[in-house]
This record gives C-alpha cells, sequence and structure tokens, in this order.
C-alpha cells in the first residue's frame, strides 16, 4: 500500500469513528463531534482551514505588557517554519525533547515536533539533571527545545559525549543564547524562509498514524519511569470522543494552569482547544492564578484536586473570616430554586467569589486523582459545569467523563466511559469491586524498550490500570484506590487507604494526609496509620495560638476528628495510630504523595 493509499485508508476510519459517534444510542453522548482527523497534522491543518482567525493563544511574552493573542493562521506558519528548520538541520526521523514552562514557544516545539519532523519527548521541568540526563539517553534524544533556565545544563550534557545530542535550542532571543545554542526565534525565521524559497520538506512530510510518534515518561509514585508510547491515532481518538459529552465551543478560552508536558493537560488543555477552533490562555505561575484569571477571563480550566481544593478553603476561610458562611449556604441553596424562574442569585449576592474566576468561566475539569464530590458539587452550586474525568497516560489519557448536564453528571463517579471505548472489572470480590481494564483505539502502544513491563499491563487487548473500583450499569467508572496500595489485614480484609485519606481530607483541620499499615508489636495484626499535616490555619482558629504550639495539643485534637471518621467504620478499617507532621509530602511533578517513599521514611 503506497502512501496515498495508506492515508485514504487512515480518512476512511476516522470517518467511520465520527460516524459512530454521531450516530450512537448512548444517552450520554449528546454532542456532534466536530470533524474525523487521522493524525495531528492533519488536525491542525484542518483547524486552520476553518478558523484561520480565531485566536488561538493568549500570552503575556514581556512583564508588564499585555496579553497578546496569536490566530490559528499565524501558529500554523510558526509551526512550518520550526519544523522545516528542525528537518534542515538533520533531525528528520529523530526524537526531539521539549522543556519549559507551559507557553507558546513549548506548544509549537511540539507539534513542529510531531507533525513531520520526527518523535516528541516532553520532559518534566521538575526532574533533577541527572534524571534527565538518563531520560535523554534512554529515548536517543537528539535535540532538546528548552526554557533559558536550562541552557547550561543541557550544554554541560551534550559536552559529556555520553548523549546523542546535536542540537539544542533556547526559547529565548537570539542575544541570550550562549555559544552553540540556537535561538527559538532565529529557527522559525531561517525556516519561514526556506518556505518562502519553496522548502516544503516539512509542510509535506509523511505522517503515519499508527506508529510512535510520542514518548511520554510517567513520573509515578514508586519513582520508577516507564516510557508511554503514543501515537497520533491514539490521541486523535480521544480528540474525536471527549467533546460528544462535554461541550467544547469556539469562543471558549482555556486557561493553562497545569505542567503542559503531562499528557492530561497536553492531549486536554492544549491539543483538544487547537481541534475544537478554541484558545488557550497561559498561567503565569501558581501565584498569578487569580490575577491571571481576572485579565484573560477564561471559559475553562482543567487542574488537579489540589488546586480545586485550594480555591475552595480560600474562598471558605473567606466567608467565614466574614461570618458569611450561613448566608453563602443559604444563597446557594435557595438559587436552586430561583434559577428556575430565571433569578440568578449568585450573580447578585456572591459576586466576590465568582470574580475570583474571572467573570466569564462555565467550566472546571478535575482529574488526575480522586476529587472530594462535596467541592465539586459546591462549584456546581456556584453556577459552574463542575465535573470529574478519569485518564492514564497510558490511555492518551482519557478514559471516562461524566457529562455537563447537571442533571446527568454524578459527583462520585469519574465518569462515563469515553465513546468508543470498554470497561471491564477483573479478580471482583465480594463487593463488586475488582481491576479497572479498558480496552479502546487510544490504549497506547505499549512501554518502551520494555515487553515484558507491556505484557504485565496489556494481556488481549485490554490495558489493566492498577485502579480498583467497580462500574455501574449506565457504564460510570467508580474509583476505590490503587491495587499497589491495597492493605490487606491479618484476617484478609481489604483497606483502600484513598478511602480513609478522602474521610479524613474532609476535616477543616487536615491539610493533606497519608494512610498506611505496619505489623503491631507482635507481628501478628495490621495498624492502620494515618500521617497527617494539620492546616495550622485551622488548627489555630480552633484552640488558639498558644495551644497550636504545642505539638500534644494539636496531636489531641487530630485524634478528635479521627475519632469522629472510626465512629463510623468497622473494626477493621479503624485508624488506631496518627503522626503528626509539619512539612510537605514528597510529591510527584503531578502532586501525588510518592506514597512509598513517604511510608518507608515513616517505618
Amino acid at each position: 500500500m503506497d502512501y496515498k493509499e495508506l492515508k485514504a485508508a487512515e480518512m476512511k476510519r476516522a470517518e467511520a469513528v465520527v460516524e459512530a459517534l454521531n450516530n450512537s444510542s448512548d444517552p450520554y453522548v449528546v454532542y456532534k463531534t466536530s470533524r474525523p482527523i487521522t493524525d495531528l497534522k492533519h488536525m491542525l491543518n484542518t483547524s486552520v482551514e476553518l478558523y484561520a482567525d480565531n485566536v488561538a493563544f493568549r500570552q503575556r511574552f514581556e512583564k508588564d505588557k499585555p496579553f497578546r493573542e496569536i490566530t490559528y493562521r499565524e501558529a500554523l506558519d510558526t509551526v512550518n517554519g520550526l519544523g522545516t528548520a528542525l528537518m534542515a538541520h538533520g533531525l528528520k526521523g529523530k526524537r526531539i525533547s521539549v522543556i519549559g514552562e507551559n507557553c507558546y514557544q513549548w506548544a509549537t516545539s511540539y507539534l513542529a515536533a510531531v507533525c513531520g519532523t520526527g518523535v516528541v519527548v516532553p520532559l518534566d521541568k521538575e526532574l533533577s539533571a541527572e534524571e534527565l540526563k538518563q531520560l535523554i539517553i534512554e529515548a536517543d534524544v537528539s535535540a532538546v527545545i528548552f526554557a533559558k533556565k536550562y541552557e547550561k545544563m543541557f550544554k554541560e550534557m551534550m559536552a559529556s559525549g555520553d548523549t546523542k545530542l546535536e542540537l539544542l535550542v533556547n526559547f529565548s532571543p537570539a542575544e541570550q543564547c550562549g555559544e552553540g545554542v540556537s535561538s527559538w526565534e532565529s529557527l522559525v525565521e531561517e525556516g519561514k524562509k526556506l518556505v518562502e524559497g519553496g522548502d516544503r520538506s516539512f509542510i509535506d512530510a509523511e505522517i503515519y498514524a499508527d506508529e510512535m510518534s510520542v514518548l511520554l515518561f510517567t513520573s509515578g509514585t514508586t519513582g520508577i519511569a516507564k516510557g508511554v508510547m503514543l501515537s497520533h491515532r491514539n490521541i486523535c481518538e480521544d480528540l474525536m470522543s471527549a467533546p460528544t459529552i462535554l461541550n467544547v465551543n469556539t469562543w471558549d478560552i482555556f486557561f493553562s494552569v497545569l505542567p503542559v508536558h503531562h499528557t492530561y493537560e497536553c492531549t486536554c488543555g492544549f491539543l483538544m482547544p487547537l481541534y475544537k477552533g478554541a484558545s488557550i490562555a497561559y498561567c503565569e505561575g501558581l501565584k498569578y492564578i487569580v490575577k491571571n484569571l481576572a485579565e484573560v477571563q477564561p471559559t475553562m480550566i482543567l487542574a488537579v484536586p489540589l488546586i480545586f481544593e485550594s480555591l475552595y478553603n480560600n474562598i471558605m476561610k473567606s466567608v467565614r473570616k466574614q461570618g458569611k458562611e450561613g448566608l453563602v449556604r443559604k444563597v446557594l441553596a435557595l438559587n436552586k430554586v430561583t434559577k428556575k424562574i430565571g433569578l440568578d442569585l449568585n450573580k447578585l449576592l456572591l459576586k466576590d467569589i465568582l470574580k475570583v474566576f474571572g467573570g466569564r468561566m462555565r467550566v472546571l475539569i478535575s482529574g488526575g486523582a480522586a476529587i472530594d464530590p462535596a467541592i465539586l458539587q459546591f462549584f456546581n452550586d456556584l453556577g459552574f459545569i463542575s465535573v470529574q474525568g478519569y485518564g492514564l497516560t497510558e490511555c492518551a489519557p482519557m478514559a471516562a467523563l461524566n457529562p455537563d448536564n447537571h442533571k446527568y453528571m454524578r459527583n462520585s463517579s469519574v465518569g462515563h466511559i469515553l465513546p468508543g471505548m470498554e470497561v471491564k472489572i477483573e479478580d471482583k470480590n465480594e463487593d463488586g469491586i475488582g481491576e479497572i481494564c479498558l480496552k479502546g483505539p487510544n490504549v497506547m502502544m505499549g512501554y518502551y524498550n520494555m515487553p515484558e513491563e507491556t505484557a504485565k499491563v496489556i494481556k488481549d487487548g485490554w490495558f489493566h490500570t492498577g485502579d480498583l473500583g467497580y462500574v455501574d450499569d449506565e457504564d460510570f467508572i467508580y474509583i476505590t484506590g490503587r491495587k499497589k496500595n491495597v492493605i490487606i489485614t491479618a484476617n484478609g480484609k481489604n483497606v483502600f487507604p484513598e478511602e480513609l485519606e478522602y474521610y479524613l481530607g474532609r476535616s477543616t483541620m487536615v491539610s493533606e494526609s497519608m494512610v498506611w499499615a505496619q505489623e503491631d508489636e507482635s507481628g501478628q495484626d495490621t495498624v492502620i496509620v494515618a500521617t497527617i499535616k494539620p492546616d495550622m490555619e485551622e488548627v489555630e482558629a480552633a484552640i488558639g495560638k498558644e495551644a497550636a504550639a504545642d505539638a500534644e495539643q494539636v496531636e489531641k485534637l487530630l485524634w478528635a476528628e479521627v475519632d469522629k471518621i472510626n465512629e463510623n467504620l468497622p473494626f477493621f478499617k479503624k485508624i488506631k495510630k496518627i503522626t503528626v507532621r509539619r512539612e510537605e509530602f514528597e510529591k510527584t511533578t503531578g502532586k501525588k504523595i510518592k506514597r512509598f517513599v513517604e511510608s518507608n521514611k515513616a517505618e
């Protein structure tokens, strides 16, 4: 089969996917998908045909200057220029890494690498130099495109001779780049001139939808990184299916705050808006969230529970200080009734709270970990569409999503299985809880250079997630914990630490916690232990500043909170020991506690 025939077959396959989605009998698949796409290059080119003058990116390039708007047409010119230059520098078919803060340079570098040049290898900006070097070597990376602060490190890495690095590219202007380092800006201009001169090597480059195009290294809680191999098709299947459950409009502005090298933000907060003709606004950093929200007035935000919990806690602390918690609760309850007759009390009486989100926010999507359903409900009561979804890097990443209709969303579920995917539960216990297994065209090709690890998780086409939970009759997924985290007591009972952490997290006195197990002194029984980081502001408000400085008083207060939880638990689940810590837990860059690292410290 020649290339034209292959692309025709890929298009036919994509059209069949769209037809199936648009004619689905699933009651939760309510929106038509935009169009068939075969690969990310096809996605970008067709988006430019449809939305050429729409704003694709919003970014502050200089301090104290307004956000600059970049159209789809301008973005494509940048991608074509950079891609052409990369190919002119001999990088066709090679591995290209991108690392740095969320920005236009990162996004266009990713697209230039994946849309015709070679394989893109996004790198975690929080990793150490030693860890990054290991990944550069393991992935056979030939070029790195990076933010300025990484220049010295990558120059040293290249000079060591241990890597295959042959080109270093700095996001910064040429005058800020060191010797032997190319400027991103200069490369883009170099490539644009080549295109003007008739060079179509990148523009006409062949894309094979089922070949590895993205190599993503997971930052797991065990510290062992695996390279997840994804194809264009893996990602495009997610892009076509997810918006049939939750609508995305051309006028939506996505607020990009999560690290874009993570597949959650990359697929859902970067590639999805580009597919739908929407816009991406880059947050300048966590401390600028509220300021940037007011400036760009976004309509959608994807975040991890930690961010939404922080927003919720800050709102509620402010409300309590003003003595208005009761009033806010009453307004939210009454508004459910008055909205039915067209009167939105929230907009009249809760303006200060709504202002925090910029004034135009409509959708909050939580992912990456479980979120307290009560927090989702609070944001839903404020008038937002607030849902959680479920995904894994190995699924590119989307697997399930709650619908955007308040009538159908389920706060305690991670979502309805995406159309085109299948879910089953293996090795169920007496409660119907077992391992969640997924099948679909978005499931990864495998782990890079790890056939044995791949065989452990992909069996007969089913991806074994390692997550435990159950599925209801309408294909909504509920997660109870991680398979590797389950505590098995001496009498064979299963305890899910995530469940107990969820209960602890509902206490205002608890900032974060980790539940684990240790043997008792006899070695014959299992003791459930909770390591708790208290919220000292709440502790001080409860017992006073002087008492809060006394470790015994703080522990006594936390035990009172634990006792409330234990009252409603069977004996084998009860927390029997607590340890109090003042410092943050060690976390992955995805903001998940490194459970085994922390439990080893505790022991």
